[in-house]
C-alpha cells in the first residue's frame, strides 16, 4: 500500500474523510485555507530558489500577488483581509530572515520510504518543504500557515517531522550517526516563529509502527466518522452520516412527521417532566428515519440529535484462564467478574494487562439518542 503523510494525517483526524478522499476518490473544491496555504508555500519556494541574487521583498510580494486567487473567498472583505494577511506574513519573514544567508540543499523534495517486512511492504510518500545545510549539520523545515501555534512539546513529538527525517536519512544514510546535528523545524509564518527539535533513533523506529497500525485499520476497512472542530472546514458534510441531515433542504425527502418528531424530541429531552411513552415513540420514529437515510445525527431548529452506541463487554473465559493461570491469579476471578479483574489489573505485568484487554469481546450493543441544544 502507498500512503502519503497527508493521507495518514487525514485518517488520524477522521477515518471516514480518508475513505471519501483516498478510496472513493470523491473530489471537493479546495478550501480557501488550503488555497491560501498553497500560495504562501509557493512564494516561500520562490524566495529560496537558488540563484545569483535572492529575490527582494518587492519581488516576493509580486510573485504572491500574481498567484493569488480571489475567487475562493466568499466576500470582497474576506478576500482583502486574507490578501493583507499574506502580505504581512511575507514582509515579516523578510524582516526576520535574509534569504541570502541560508545554504539551501533542496526545496519541495519528493520522497518515498519503504516500511514493513517481506511480503507486507508499504510506501510512505510526501514532499519536504526545505532542507538546509547548516554550519554543523542539517535542518529540515516545514512551513505552517495555521493561526494556532503549538507548544514545544508538540514539535518534540510531531509525526510529520519524524517522517521527513526518515525520508532525509533514506537519501543520506551516513547521517544516521549524526542525529544530534540534525534539526527538524516548523516555521509558523503567521507568528514569525520557528520551533525546532531533534529526534532519537527510538522515535524514528516508532514511526514505522504507527504507520503500520494505521495501514492495518485501513485494510480492515475501519472508517468511522470523527466529529471535531475540523468538521467546519470539511467538504464532505453533505454526504457524512454525522452531518448530511443538515443539508436536508437539498434532498427534499424529509416528511413533516420526521421534522416534527425531531423538534418535539429535542424539547422534551430538555424538559424536567419527560413523558417516557411519547419519548419512546419519538425515538422510534427518529431512529427508523436515521437507519433509512443512513445518518447518525439529525438537525432540527432547536438542536441536534446524535445516535450513541453503547457497548458492554464480557471476557472470553478460556483466553483469560490461559493468561491468569500461570500468574497465579485465576483463582481470584473464577467467575470472570469485572470488578475482581479491575482489582488485580494493577499488579499484572504490562504485557499481561494488554493480553487481558485483548480478551474482551462485545457482549451486547445498545443505541440511544443524545441531544445537543442550540
Amino acid at each position: 500500500m502507498r500512503i502519503s503523510y497527508s493521507a495518514f494525517d487525514t485518517y488520524q483526524n477522521c477515518p471516514l474523510k480518508y475513505k471519501f478522499q483516498a478510496i472513493d476518490k470523491i473530489r471537493t473544491p479546495k478550501s480557501k485555507e488550503a488555497v491560501f496555504g498553497s500560495v504562501l508555500h509557493d512564494t516561500m519556494k520562490f524566495v529560496h530558489t537558488p540563484g545569483i541574487l535572492s529575490p527582494t521583498l518587492d519581488q516576493a510580494l509580486e510573485h504572491f500577488a500574481n498567484h493569488w486567487n480571489p475567487a475562493v473567498f466568499e466576500t470582497p472583505d474576506e478576500e482583502r483581509a486574507a490578501f493583507t494577511q499574506g502580505v504581512k506574513m511575507i514582509t515579516d519573514y523578510y524582516h526576520k530572515n535574509n534569504p541570502a544567508d541560508f545554504n539551501i540543499a533542496n526545496l519541495e523534495s519528493r520522497f518515498q520510504i519503504e516500511i514493513g517486512k517481506d511480503g507486507d511492504k508499504h510506501i510512505i510518500s510526501g514532499i519536504i518543504d526545505r532542507i538546509d545545510r547548516t554550519e554543523d549539520g542539517w535542518e529540515i523545515i516545514d512551513y505552517k500557515t495555521t493561526k494556532k501555534m503549538p507548544t514545544q512539546d508538540r514539535v518534540e513529538n510531531d509525526i510529520q517531522l519524524s517522517v521527513y527525517l526518515r525520508a532525509f536519512l533514506s537519501y543520506y544514510p551516513e547521517e544516521a550517526k549524526n542525529l544530534d546535528h540534525i534539526k527538524v523545524s516548523l516555521y509558523f509564518l503567521k507568528h514569525g516563529v520557528k520551533l525546532s527539535a531533534q529526534r532519537t533513533p527510538e522515535q524514528l523506529a516508532e514511526i514505522e509502527k504507527i504507520f503500520l497500525e494505521t495501514i492495518k485499520l485501513i485494510e480492515e476497512q475501519k472508517f468511522e466518522p470523527h466529529v471535531s472542530p475540523l468538521c467546519d472546514w470539511c467538504g464532505y458534510q453533505s454526504i457524512c452520516p454525522m452531518w448530511k441531515h443538515k443539508f436536508k433542504e437539498l434532498r427534499k425527502i424529509d416528511t413533516q412527521e420526521v421534522n416534527d418528531a425531531i423538534e418535539e424530541y429535542v424539547n422534551l429531552k430538555s424538559a424536567m417532566s419527560l413523558t417516557k411513552d411519547r419519548m419512546g415513540k419519538l425515538q422510534e420514529i427518529i431512529t427508523k428515519y436515521m437507519e433509512q437515510e443512513g445518518v447518525e445525527r439529525v438537525f432540527g431548529e432547536s438542536g441536534i440529535i446524535a445516535q450513541s452506541l453503547r457497548k458492554t463487554y464480557k471476557y472470553d473465559e478460556k483466553k483469560l484462564r490461559e493468561i491468569l493461570w500461570p500468574l497465579h491469579h485465576w483463582e481470584d476471578v473464577l467467575k470472570v467478574d469485572g470488578i475482581a479483574l479491575k482489582n488485580i489489573l494493577g499488579v499484572l505485568p504490562v504485557a499481561a494487562r494488554k493480553e487481558v484487554e485483548g480478551a474482551k469481546i462485545v457482549d451486547k450493543e445498545t443505541k440511544s439518542l443524545v441531544v445537543k441544544k442550540k
